[in-house]
């Protein structure tokens, strides 16, 4: 019996250090990208694949976090109270239901391999998806729910992957490949941010996962890697090697990578200029910025 993809994995324990001083108060993740936090697209992604439980691994001052999925009775009657009916939808489409979401907590910072490590108990003997919030991807059809379709077919564990020069290699987890399918590519193996030159190819590994449960079990050792840390991707290379296999999945879609501060605009820019409300003034100012700086020069 082919085995579905119902519960995700979320790890938001990181201190959002390049985003400070913004993130001494408010965690990364609840940063708005035009008027939806990142964790937002993240759960609407999953839920759109058809993800039901939902598991946030955290860490000491996410509290900002949890109340954002909480109910908001006052807020809530005061906009029935006005006919915001449309406003109401909105806010109800933030909530989530009893027992749907889930919070474990990270103590120490011993890397993404350790964070979904930590929400082990939670997951079972099922497969399991993995979301890093930091990666927002615009597609038309959800990153995840391509990745699901995938999986469905091959059954085996899937990250999402795409193609980077070979200087920016180095920044991320490369896929080994064995056979190269077009959509789909088969993987002798995955390497942590390989040194200049020696990455084995040019397709990264970016925040989408769909992992077997051996993958928790290769977790178990805790065996460190790149940085000192626990590697999501050695555990991944690991159940490769212990006979599973291990698929890399070109996504259709733009990958904006909002852990850093460029990333976070370029992806306000893009999400903005998407949004008829907005289009044309936003477009209007960045002409006008654009021809002052022509001009300037």
């Amino acid at each position: 019996m082919k085995k579905k993809v119902t519960k995700a994995i979320f790890p938001v324990a990181g201190l959002g250090t390049r985003f400070l001083p913004a993130t001494k108060s408010v965690p990364k993740e609840i940063m708005t990208l035009v008027d939806r936090p990142l964790v937002q697209y993240a759960i609407d992604e999953a839920r759109a694949a058809g993800i039901k439980d939902f598991i946030f691994v955290t860490s000491r001052g996410k509290g900002a976090l949890e109340d954002y999925f909480d109910l908001a009775p006052q807020l809530e009657q005061e906009l029935r109270r006005k006919g915001k009916d449309d406003l109401l939808q909105l806010l109800k489409s933030t909530n989530m239901d009893s027992g749907q979401i889930a919070y474990v907590r990270q103590h120490k910072p011993l890397g993404l391999g350790h964070a979904v490590w930590c929400a082990r108990h939670l997951i079972a003997n099922e497969p399991f998806a993995v979301i890093l919030p930091d990666d927002v991807i615009a597609a038309d059809k959800p990153c995840l729910s391509q990745m699901v379709e995938a999986f469905e077919e091959t059954q085996g564990n899937i990250v999402a992957a795409m193609e980077v020069p070979d200087v920016q290699a180095s920044s991320y987890g490369v896929l080994d490949i064995k056979e190269d399918m077009g959509r789909i590519v088969s993987t002798k193996g995955m390497v942590e941010k390989p040194k200049l030159g020696e990455a084995p190819s040019n397709l990264a590994v970016i925040g989408r996962y769909i992992l077997t449960p051996t993958v928790l079990k290769m977790l178990n050792k805790k065996r460190t890697g790149a940085g000192g840390e626990i590697q999501l991707t050695d555990a991944i290379a690991d159940a490769r090697d212990a006979g599973e296999e291990v698929y890399g999945y070109r996504f259709d879609g733009q990958r904006y990578d909002c852990g850093s501060k460029s990333g976070f605009l370029q992806a306000t820019v893009a999400f903005a200029l998407a949004r008829e409300d907005l289009r044309d003034d936003l477009r209007a100012f960045l002409s006008d910025i654009m021809y002052s700086e022509k001009a300037a020069q």
